[in-house]
């Protein structure tokens, strides 16, 4: 019987790592499934482009997993149970149970409310395609001077702001920033990134927290109305309560408690990544909701899955962070530089060169998904010993 590996969630985390694991490991011993909810791979990273208006290469992920031995179920899941080893889905054929031996969980993120007043009801987002999509509509619908306030100073926040200024020089965009804006960056970024945000004409309100969200304006802390047509959300992401409600021992973010491996602290079949896992950095921090997260949480999951099912030393992958790099609309960026405690460092790069080298990860990236098994070695890896029988074998 072929070991059962279950990959849930085909985003970054996800489809990255069914794509490793299909080019290491031997398909004569195991079988990986691919669960996801939608067709298409989704660049989150670049959502924030689609609403300004720029059209993205759709990727089929059954032409991405064609050809690999990955197999592809398009379903949502509905429930898990780690006891059983069984995941509960429902799509287009129907409700099924699909078994498995090894599960990876990369589930990843969607917008947090943090229960603030009509955010569900009138705000926008760009956490997913089809909210995405919803907020292009909205703004193709608005005409010259239309108001649009985001809402967030994180990296979301600031690289949906520039790209709907630069891309809709038509609308009034203002930012909603809790505190001073930049103020984690080094005083040189920002600058740079005051500067940019004057070039583009975007007004900030500092230390102003967003308390209501109506259809044509949102209050503030302090009682003001900010004008707004559009609401934009970007204060924060918030994990599937499935985890949590599986058994699966969580932080408070509802995110999977994981050893240095990705693996459950409380549930050994069950590994983690992306933003869905909790997991400690080498600077002894929780790492950050982000696409790196995802490449070093899946790099490290994967290699750790691959060592204990074909018997040898489990490696340990960096958890490192070196900077972040943001998006200022298409022709500017920001990267800031940081140290082994992600304090940020005096010197950063800027303008069209950072630009260029955000570009540059994201059609990496882009390949990457396109092209999960690249590079595949002729001989893979067998498995150590036959899989041990798993208390249930069910059928989809």
């Amino acid at each position: 019987m072929k070991h059962r590996i279950v990959v849930l969630g085909a985003g970054y985390a996800g489809a990255f790592a069914a794509g490793n694991l299909a080019r290491r490991l031997s398909p004569a011993d195991t079988e990986i499934t691919v669960v996801n909810a939608g067709p298409d791979f989704v660049e989150r990273m670049r959502l924030h482009q689609l609403a300004g208006g720029q059209d993205l290469a759709v990727r089929k992920l059954a032409d991405v997993f064609a050809g690999t031995g990955v197999r592809l179920r398009l379903a949502r899941v509905t429930a898990l149970d780690p006891e059983r080893r069984t995941v509960a889905v429902t799509g287009e054929d129907g409700d099924g149970e699909l078994g498995y031996d090894t599960l990876l969980y990369a589930l990843g993120s969607s917008v947090a409310h943090h229960g603030v007043p009509g955010v569900a009801e009138h705000a926008f987002d760009v956490t997913g395609l089809s909210s995405a999509l919803r907020l292009r509509e909205r703004l193709d619908g608005l005409g010259a001077g239309g108001t649009v306030l985001v809402v967030g100073e994180g990296l979301t926040g600031i690289e949906t702001a520039t790209e709907l200024a630069e891309s809709r020089p038509g609308l009034k965009v203002a930012l909603a920033a809790r505190g001073e804006l930049g103020a984690w960056l080094s005083p040189k970024a920002r600058r740079h990134l005051r500067r940019t945000f004057d070039r583009f004409g975007i007004t900030v309100h500092e230390h102003t927290g967003i308390e209501a969200v109506e259809p044509s304006w949102a209050i503030g802390a302090d009682g003001r109305s900010i004008p707004a047509d559009v609401t934009v959300w970007s204060a924060g992401f918030a994990v599937h309560p499935l985890a949590a409600a599986s058994g699966l021992e969580v932080a408070e973010t509802g995110q999977i408690v994981v050893d240095r491996t990705m693996r459950s602290v409380s549930h050994p079949d069950v590994y983690a990544a992306g933003d869905a896992v909790h997991a400690i950095g080498d600077n002894g921090r929780p790492l950050p909701m982000s696409c790196a997260s995802a490449g070093f949480t899946n790099m490290q999951a994967t290699a750790a899955i691959i060592a204990r099912l074909t018997g040898t030393e489990v490696p340990t992958t960096g958890l490192k962070y070196h900077g972040n790099h943001i998006s200022l609309g298409r022709r500017d960026a920001i990267f800031q530089m940081v140290d082994g405690d992600a304090r940020v460092k005096s010197w950063y790069l800027g303008g069209r060169t950072a630009a260029r080298l955000k570009a540059g990860v994201l059609s990496g990236a882009g390949f990457g998904i396109a092209h999960p098994t690249f590079g595949m070695p002729k001989r893979r890896r067998r498995l150590a010993a036959a899989p041990a029988a798993p208390g249930v074998r069910v059928t989809a």
